[in-house]
């Protein structure tokens, strides 16, 4: 399902722009109960990237990376400036975050997002304050993000509660999943 205009392959969406300036202060997201570990994927094979891309990207018409060779992708996912974690519960991938510092003094949560069997567990929340940490830790002047109307409907405001403050906003056209 789609909430966004859908046109010859195409969908319209509204794009919103979010970014940090500070480290938040607020109190961190308890951990969820559970076996739970976040661990560094280390040059990830492009086979083991495009199954969570996939996975986790496709309710949400994630196609960006889809679109990309194997080479386009491993320049990106093997670069020493992009990390990339994984999200385990009771030993299976349950979600990951890709952080991108490749523009000096920013660090983008490029993705982040959860298998399809994990959402709604609370495990976002604390995937996304996990992330936000680890991004000031490698000491930008701005951590940002965006997010679209085609995203999980809570994505805005979790975004939003975790300290993110819109700073702009635009209509774009995505290419629809084939």
């Amino acid at each position: 399902m789609t909430r966004g205009k859908k046109t010859t392959g195409r969908i319209e969406t509204t794009v919103t722009y979010l970014e940090m300036t500070e480290r938040p202060t607020r109190p961190s997201t308890p951990v969820p109960a559970g076996k739970l570990a976040i661990f560094r994927a280390e040059q990830p094979t492009v086979s083991f990237y495009r199954y969570m891309y996939d996975t986790v990207g496709e309710p949400w018409n994630w196609t960006d990376r889809r679109r990309l060779t194997d080479d386009e992708l491993t320049g990106i996912i093997h670069d020493p400036d992009v990390a990339i974690y994984i999200l385990y519960v009771a030993g299976v991938p349950a979600g990951f975050v890709e952080l991108d510092g490749r523009i000096a003094g920013a660090v983008e949560l490029s993705y982040v997002g959860l298998m399809p069997e994990f959402v709604g567990r609370g495990l976002g929340s604390y995937l996304l304050d996990w992330a936000v940490s680890a991004a000031w830790l490698m000491e930008p002047k701005r951590v940002w993000l965006h997010t679209c109307s085609l995203d999980h409907p809570s994505a805005l405001p979790m975004y939003r509660r975790a300290g993110f403050v819109p700073y702009d906003q635009q209509i774009e056209t995505v290419a629809a999943l084939d």
